[in-house]
């Protein structure tokens, strides 16, 4: 669990994370370096989920030896789906990072929404949606490791 207090912003008791797997965590269906690593800090404070819809067909592969829980989407309504989910595992608890116009919703149902910009790109949908953009998935990772940079970034 993360705890912390923004002013302006609110008192944050996160449990969960949810991420989008392809464009988020990985590139062209690969884990980006270092995310195995970090996975496994996160996973001391938060329960960890991916949500996706799978485009290159390796999510299982490359998340089978990870403190996960995977779910894959039908390629219809994805952007419905994530949503759903985060209101479903309760929102009020829960971070969501993505990238993709699919993950636009789900960003804005939860209560920390975090945008990453890489390689596959940023939907504006999905950053209009976020409260937070980073520049790549390893800045998520040491943000959640050091919570005080999210005061810095968030308070009013």
């Amino acid at each position: 669990m993360i705890k912390i207090d923004i002013p302006a912003f609110g008192n944050l008791t996160l449990k969960n994370i949810v991420f989008d797997f392809n464009g988020t965590l990985a590139i062209d269906g690969k884990l980006i370096a270092a995310v195995t690593k970090h996975i496994l800090l996160l996973s001391e404070k938060l329960d960890i989920f991916v949500i996706t819809a799978d485009t290159f067909g390796s999510v299982e592969k490359e998340l089978a030896k990870l403190p996960v829980t995977l779910k894959i989407i039908p390629a219809h309504n994805q952007t419905e789906y994530k949503k759903n989910f985060i209101i479903e595992l309760g929102k009020t608890n829960t971070i969501a990072v993505g990238n993709g116009n699919n993950d636009s919703l789900m960003l804005q149902e939860a209560k920390l929404g975090i945008a990453v910009l890489q390689k596959e790109g940023l939907s504006a949908n999905t950053l209009k949606n976020a409260d937070l953009l980073c520049g790549n998935i390893l800045d998520v990772f040491e943000l959640l490791q050091n919570p005080q940079r999210l005061v810095a970034s968030l308070r009013s």
